[in-house]
């Protein structure tokens, strides 16, 4: 049996997660990942030195960790057998794709917006932003609903695929300790605007590829479903950099042009407004009818991904 197995790691990954989502009764990687970030930042804001290059020696050391981790699991797998490594490569894979919970999480705020109950809309839709939801309405909770499931198409489904196409379990892995980092220090308050600028760098840098090729990508599956795709790129091309974060706006303008909806905008977070842009300034309000479209398209879009960037690890393969 030769390494050819290995290439249907990624797509037996996918339908694994298309079928099991996020199982709490499983352990996950980034759970333990979440543990090793609060478990190691005290140690690293101890060291003598500014705490920028703390915080970049903290992210470094983590993120090779996970790399370093995940090849040892891997390549022992693979020295006992080749199908128990096979196995090992497609479980791991599997836990940094996120397309099934990203899906169930935005359906159940459209699910309590359906009810109506606001009030479990806004829970709900506190689990999945972190912006504060207590005085959003229908409008402002669809609309969050909406950009974490473009923005999050990049960071939970499109980037672990393209990690994993390029280097398989361990790089993907390492993207996820990356994207990991990010969400629990990459933040510009008094904590971590020294500490967590490093991880918010790496993370933006990770993104930054994945972030654009899901333009086409995202044009292209509109085009599919509703002979969107032009609006779609032309919205994600003209106002995808009208965003805080110099990766975000082009998903979720992709989206705002499929739907002809406006996102973005001023939201607070952690007590602070801050005032970003809208996207798709010309566009109407977001309805909750949005939201399942919106899942759709995430999915159509992470299938098309799936299949463009397999198909380039084959051909790399091959020759």
């Amino acid at each position: 049996m030769n390494d050819s197995i290995f290439l249907f790691a990624l797509p037996a990954a996918f339908v694994l997660d298309l079928i099991l989502g996020d199982p709490k009764f499983l352990p996950h990687p980034i759970r333990w990942m979440g543990h090793s970030i609060t478990h190691l930042e005290p140690r690293f804001r101890k060291l003598p030195i500014h705490p920028i290059r703390s915080g970049f020696l903290f992210s470094f050391f983590l993120i090779l960790s996970s790399f370093c981790i995940c090849y040892l699991l891997v390549a022992f797998s693979r020295w006992i057998h080749p199908v128990l490594g096979f196995l090992m490569e497609t479980i791991l894979i599997f836990y940094c794709i996120s397309a099934r919970s990203l899906r169930d999480a935005a359906m159940e705020v459209w699910k309590a917006l359906q009810q109506p109950d606001l009030e479990k809309a806004k829970y709900k839709t506190s689990m999945i932003v972190g912006r504060d939801v207590t005085n959003l309405d229908q409008t402002g909770i669809t609309r969050a609903a909406i950009e974490t499931v473009a923005e999050n198409l990049v960071d939970g489904i499109l980037s672990p695929i393209f990690f994993a196409a390029l280097g398989g379990a361990p790089l993907a892995m390492a993207y996820k300790m990356v994207n990991t980092l990010d969400s629990m220090i990459g933040y510009k308050n008094e904590t971590y605007i020294h500490f967590g600028k490093a991880s918010a760098r790496i993370d933006d840098l990770c993104n930054f590829i994945p972030a654009r090729i899901s333009i086409p990508i995202i044009a292209l599956s509109a085009q599919i479903l509703w002979k969107k795709g032009a609006s779609a790129f032309r919205t994600a091309v003209w106002e995808g950099g009208n965003h805080a974060s110099p990766n975000s706006g082009y998903p979720e303008a992709a989206f705002a042009g499929t739907f002809h909806i406006k996102l973005g905008g001023p939201n607070i977070y952690h007590g602070k407004l801050v005032s970003k842009p809208y996207i798709g300034i010309n566009f109407g309000e977001a309805a909750p009818s949005h939201i399942p479209k919106a899942c759709r398209l995430m999915m159509v879009s992470s299938c098309i991904s799936l299949l463009i960037f397999w198909l380039i690890s084959i051909l790399v393969h091959l020759f």
